[in-house]
Parts: C-alpha cells; sequence; structure tokens
C-alpha cells in the first residue's frame, strides 16, 4: 500500500495549477458550480501523541487516556489520523478546499491555537496560515478554500486574534463575500482565498469571512450505506453556494472493537474503489443533483484528486447541466 501512495503523490503533483489551466469557458461559472477537491480534517498528518485527548471527547475516553495512556493513545491515533500529506503537499497535488478544526487547548495561557482531532496538532494555526501565503504566492491563478470550524475552547477574544491573523496574513487575497467568485473576477481581483468561517457573529462583523460552508457527512462505516446517504442528500437537493460532500467513512466504538488491528487508513483504503466509481458518475453546475466540493481521507490514495478535477469537463456553459443517475445499484 505505501508503495502505491508513494507513486500516486507523484502523479499528482501535475495537479498542483489545475484551476489556471481549465479552459476559458469555465472561466465566469462561479466556484460553487464547479468540481473542486477537498480533505477531511486536514491537519491530521501531525496530530501530537503525546498530546492530552480533546477537552470536547467524551468523558470516557478523557478517563481511560490518563489511566492507561500506552493502550489509548495508539489506538486513538490510528483512528484519529486522515491524512499523511502535508498542507503543502494536499495543495500541490490539487486539493482546493481545506478542513481546518480550530482549537485552543485548556489551561494553555497562551494565546497560541492548535488544529483538533480527538487530540492537538504539533503545529500552530498561525504557522499553517503563513504555509498556505505561500504557497499562494508561487501560484497565482490557485484557489484556496479554507472551512475554519468547531473552535473547540475559543472566546470572543481568541476569536478576535484568528481573524486578525487571517487578515494579516492573507490581506488583499482575501475574497469578500459580497463578489461572485468566478475564476476571472478573482483573478482581475487577486483574490485567492475564501475563509469559511463556522461563528455566524464574526461573519455578520467582517466582510471578509463567508458563511460556514454546509458539509454532508454521512457518519457511516461502510461504503453502501455512504453511498446511499450521498444520494438522498443529493434527491433533496444541492445548497445554492458552496457546500462539501464528505466521501469519508467514520468508525464508531463498535467497529473498533470488531477490528481490534484495523485503522482509519485501511477502512478508508478498502472504500476506494466504489467510491472511484460513485465520483466518476457526479456531474457539477447549479442542478438539483450536482455536485460541488468532494472531500475525502488519504487524498494523496487512488486517483482520488484526479477524478473529481475531471468532472469539469463535463461542464458545458451553453447548455444545462446533463443529469444521470448515479445510483447505488450500479455500484
Amino acid at each position: 500500500m505505501e508503495g502505491s501512495l508513494q507513486t500516486s503523490i507523484h502523479m499528482c503533483h501535475e495537479n498542483g495549477q489545475w484551476m489556471s489551466q481549465l479552459p476559458e469557458k469555465l472561466w465566469d461559472i462561479p466556484l460553487y458550480n464547479l468540481a473542486l477537491p477537498g480533505s477531511h480534517d486536514t491537519m491530521t498528518y501531525c496530530l501530537d501523541k503525546n498530546s492530552a485527548v480533546s477537552g470536547n471527547e467524551c468523558k470516557l475516553v478523557k478517563f481511560l487516556s490518563k489511566c492507561i495512556p500506552c493502550i489509548v493513545h495508539p489506538v486513538i491515533m490510528k483512528w484519529s489520523t486522515t491524512q499523511v500529506l502535508t498542507v503543502t503537499e494536499q495543495l500541490e497535488a490539487g486539493v482546493r478546499y481545506l478542513d481546518f478544526r480550530i482549537a485552543h487547548k485548556p489551561n494553555d495561557p497562551s494565546v497560541n491555537l492548535y488544529f483538533v482531532h480527538m487530540v492537538y496538532t504539533t503545529v500552530t494555526v498561525q504557522d499553517v496560515l503563513w504555509e498556505v501565503l505561500r504557497w499562494l504566492e508561487t501560484h497565482p491563478q490557485e484557489i484556496v478554500i479554507l472551512a475554519c470550524r468547531n473552535f473547540d475552547g475559543l472566546n470572543t477574544k481568541l476569536h478576535c486574534r484568528l481573524i486578525a491573523w487571517i487578515k494579516e496574513i492573507f490581506q488583499c487575497k482575501l475574497c469578500p463575500r459580497n463578489v461572485v467568485p468566478t475564476l476571472r473576477t478573482m483573478w482581475q481581483h487577486g483574490h485567492q482565498v475564501i475563509v469559511s468561517y463556522e461563528e455566524d457573529v464574526a461573519v455578520e462583523e467582517h466582510c471578509e469571512l463567508w458563511p460556514a460552508i454546509p458539509y454532508w457527512w454521512g457518519n457511516k462505516t461502510t461504503t453502501r450505506s455512504l453511498i446511499r446517504f450521498l444520494e438522498r442528500m443529493k434527491r433533496m437537493g444541492r445548497p445554492e453556494k458552496f457546500f462539501v460532500a464528505g466521501i469519508n467513512l467514520t468508525e464508531n466504538l463498535r467497529y473498533i472493537l470488531q477490528h481490534p488491528f484495523g485503522s482509519l487508513k485501511k477502512m478508508t483504503l478498502q472504500s476506494l474503489p466504489c467510491l472511484k466509481i460513485w465520483i466518476k458518475q457526479q456531474y457539477p453546475g447549479p442542478q438539483k443533483e450536482c455536485i460541488n466540493i468532494i472531500a475525502g481521507d488519504f487524498i494523496g490514495n487512488d486517483d482520488f484528486v484526479k477524478d473529481v478535477i475531471e468532472l469539469n469537463t463535463k461542464i458545458n456553459p451553453s447548455l444545462p447541466c446533463q443529469r444521470k443517475e448515479a445510483g447505488t445499484s450500479s455500484i
């Protein structure tokens, strides 16, 4: 498996500037009507194995982590890690939606913010924002969506600090939410960053912040049930603007106990063949059953990013979105 992962990483470097290479007929289509690859729980490649369990986890997990850390912590790491590529590697691979779960550590007197998925990361939010900026400066026609979510332990003061960092770092690269974000418009104004912020009060106060982007999270342990969930959501109709279809499977306690030698990575790799078929059947566009952002785990595996990008070849601006059934019966 590791060999195939390395091959995929090498091959997907060609996706580093895929937006700038889209045909001109797509330059005036809003980004929420294009197909965009995303990563779920983007920052879990750098979880701190020595970190305390998040204060947001259930009391049982925190209790067991304190009592038998040598057993519980390795299990947590196996089922919390969803990515192996760094932020720069993910962007270079073609990912354009980053899922940032932001938190402040309990009892931490500093204003440092980290990312979290059961445990906290080794890197700070500020450092990663600078990393994203450095990449954007060498890719001036690529657009990145930063979904800032969760905000465990953040008070009003820390929200203000985080928003100040975002403004200071990205400055005029931030796209205001009153702009219709087409490639042509964003290129003309030098905008490269759309920040989705899961805090309504902050969004109202800052025109540089966009509302929280809906995430279709199936919370399923099997591929078949996940696809059924996604198809049901499609039938209900897509949101008007940005939204994410999450193709990530989710473990539960029962599944972990039934797979004592398993991991989220093994769980994901087993699901990829069927999910690949589902992805290839999708269509981007504004119509009811069309998709927008598709986010997954371990995005360096298989051809996930390439398959999502290639969905844009189905778009013909002069014709309505072609509708094809992508039901589970064919998968």
